[in-house]
């Protein structure tokens, strides 16, 4: 049925309409089969780490379970300890029993400490969360904020010496930067501990009990301080490259031609598009520290994921190594695919691309 509009001509309204409504069903479409591609994508990913995982302990180590050997062992007694752990069966089939397991969440018992290690993994887990944690809240607070002025400040002193502190954050060993710490803060002035997370000895009903104390937070201090300087300059850099890039585009010269101020300009309408690419990388900052602070963690004594997996390749204790790395790629995939989703979001022609790649 024809609509007939102003002055006799045919009315375009029901045609824009039908417009948008052909996008929004193309766009939903779009978003569903992107979601559905980037799950898949992750599981397949997750089902190669697990099988490299799998094949890297039980072929690179001559003996998974030479820990627990001891000399002189008869040989009875060796299969006897190989058979518990099932490594008596044929490859094939500790494989399948391998993937079962850890579908249930199941990973085996610690050679070291003789009990189950999702229990053991949680813990350090959540110890490592609260450290990277803090670190990377105040990294990812400041950095794009100094960001954003280094980049409105250019050309100046400010800028230069910005830039330097950036780069010397990236690049001071973190064993280095944390010795320095506890050798000024903590062991010639004396305002904070030098090692763990609370002061020996404590009991704590639970993990809250745990780390809502004075005591914890005076721990915690200096470690995420130390980390947090290492975050800090990859954020400030990346947001003062992208802020650059974005105060040559027309909007921003729009707005400067509508009389606001040039602060206003900075922080409310560029600030906010340079935010993509940190998005990003906070993601896989996230992931990585997840697992990857095994120096910061060891230097400060801190009993998270890092230094467990540490001294887990160290004592050959493979089934918590093993745990570990699995734990790390997952979180860096789960990020990933967060980052992706929110790709999506902000920016609906990611939606578009991919559907046009079809």
């Amino acid at each position: 049925m024809s609509v007939v509009g102003r002055g006799g001509f045919p009315s375009t309204d029901n045609f824009v309409w039908a417009d948008l409504s052909a996008v929004k069903d193309v766009l939903y479409v779009n978003q569903g089969s992107y979601i559905l591609r980037r799950v898949l994508h992750m599981l397949f990913v997750f089902w190669i780490i697990l099988t490299m995982l799998f094949f890297l302990f039980r072929l690179g180590l001559p003996d998974p379970t030479h820990a627990l050997i001891a000399e002189g062992l008869s040989v009875e007694d060796r299969a006897q300890i190989r058979q518990s752990f099932g490594l008596d069966e044929p490859l094939i089939t500790q494989y399948v029993l391998y993937l079962q397991n850890t579908l249930r969440g199941d990973f085996g018992f610690s050679f070291r400490y003789n009990a189950p290690v999702a229990g053991m993994i949680l813990e350090r887990l959540m110890n490592t969360i609260v450290l990277t944690g803090a670190a990377l809240f105040l990294a990812y607070l400041i950095g794009p904020l100094l960001g954003v002025l280094l980049s409105w400040k250019r050309g100046t002193r400010l800028e230069f010496a910005g830039i330097v502190a950036g780069l010397l954050s990236r690049s001071a060993p973190g064993f280095w930067t944390g010795m320095l710490g506890i050798v000024l803060f903590g062991v010639m002035l004396g305002w904070v501990p030098t090692s763990g997370m609370r002061t020996l000895p404590y009991t704590a009903d639970g993990f809250l009990d745990k780390i809502l104390t004075l005591d914890f937070l005076h721990h915690l201090l200096l470690p995420a301080l130390i980390m947090g300087f290492y975050y800090l300059g990859l954020p400030m850099l990346i947001m003062r490259n992208t802020m650059l890039e974005v105060m040559g585009e027309d909007f921003i010269e729009l707005c400067r031609a509508k009389g606001m101020g040039e602060r206003q300009v900075m922080y409310r309408h560029a600030a906010r598009n340079a935010m993509l690419p940190l998005v990003t990388q906070a993601a896989i900052s996230i992931g990585l520290a997840v697992g990857g602070q095994v120096v910061i963690e060891t230097v400060f004594s801190w009993p998270g994921l890092g230094r467990e997996m540490f001294q887990a390749i160290s004592a050959s204790d493979y089934p918590v190594a093993q745990a570990a790395f699995m734990l790390m790629a997952a979180t860096v995939l789960v990020m990933n695919f967060f980052v992706d989703m929110l790709y999506g979001y902000l920016d609906p022609r990611v939606l578009g691309r991919e559907g046009g790649s079809r």
